[in-house]
């Protein structure tokens, strides 16, 4: 082949080169037309709600959108049903808590008064024994300062043996009032005791006390520990079961305590003392 041949057979290979890439390209176009319409139309069936590849999905998200919806639903029904049982248990137990503690104040209260009363009564009565002896002290002077009275003691003769009294009326009463005064603070075997003491004519027996126990202000004292009024003891009795109470009132000789049954009992501090019943906090 001579160099014209060559030039003929490259220029027709360059115009069959060229020709091809213009079909590709004429193609490539084509294609992308084609794809372009394509995708417009699956978006066109999309916005209009047709597609089956939007329906599929879209029906499985709305199941479990119905799902987790009935579930919230209950879900929520639980929780105010919850709220609402804690808030009636609330109420009930402000309620129990309220009447509780108006018992119990009622009856501290009512011991108060009672106790109260005890000792206006025991006051009365001395007054009026003090205001007695008072008036036969008057009386008993005004017949000493008159000169003119026929009435004469005579003397008496005593036998031995005999006590003889060296102080005067109002001594006595003041004594006596004095007396009158412990009996009503102390506890009756302490006051007994310190008698028995005042008067050594007669030989007393003085009861040993297996444990200490006391009140004061309100407060009761027992082997070492204080109890006050409100708190749960345990009360232990010989050849019975410990049963358990809440101290209601405290006086000077005895202890008011209520039962978990709504009853109420007393102890006294002398059986404290000489261990028919033994207490300790609960």
């Amino acid at each position: 082949m001579d160099d014209e041949d060559c030039e003929r057979r490259r220029m027709e290979c360059l115009d069959e080169m060229s020709n091809l890439e213009k079909q590709f390209t004429d193609l490539k176009d084509q294609l992308y037309k084609e794809r372009l319409s394509q995708v417009d139309a699956k978006l066109q069936e999309v916005i209009a709600g047709k597609a089956p590849e939007y329906l599929e999905p879209l029906a499985t998200l709305q199941e479990n959108m119905q799902i987790r919806t009935k579930v919230a639903g209950i879900y929520r029904e639980l929780c105010l049903e919850s709220v609402k049982n804690k808030y009636e248990c609330e109420i009930q137990a402000s309620r129990q808590h309220c009447e509780s503690e108006k018992l119990l104040l009622y009856d501290t209260v009512q011991s108060e008064l009672e106790e109260k009363i005890r000792r206006l009564e025991e006051d009365r009565h001395s007054i009026d024994i003090t205001s007695e002896l008072w008036n036969d002290e008057l009386q008993s002077r005004k017949k000493r300062k008159d000169p003119f009275s026929p009435d004469k003691k005579k003397p008496v003769v005593v036998s031995g043996p005999y006590i003889v009294y060296m102080l005067q009326d109002l001594d006595i009463l003041e004594d006596w009032t004095t007396i009158r005064k412990a009996m009503a603070t102390l506890g009756p075997h302490r006051v007994k005791t310190e008698l028995f003491e005042l008067i050594p004519l007669a030989p007393v027996k003085l009861e040993k006390h297996l444990h200490s126990a006391r009140s004061e202000e309100g407060r009761l004292y027992y082997d070492g520990e204080w109890y006050i009024r409100g708190q749960t003891i345990c009360i232990d009795k010989k050849d019975e079961c410990p049963t358990s109470a809440v101290i209601t009132t405290i006086n000077h000789d005895e202890v008011w305590f209520k039962r978990p049954d709504g009853s109420k009992s007393k102890l006294y501090i002398s059986q404290l003392q000489k261990g028919k019943y033994s207490i300790k906090h609960s």
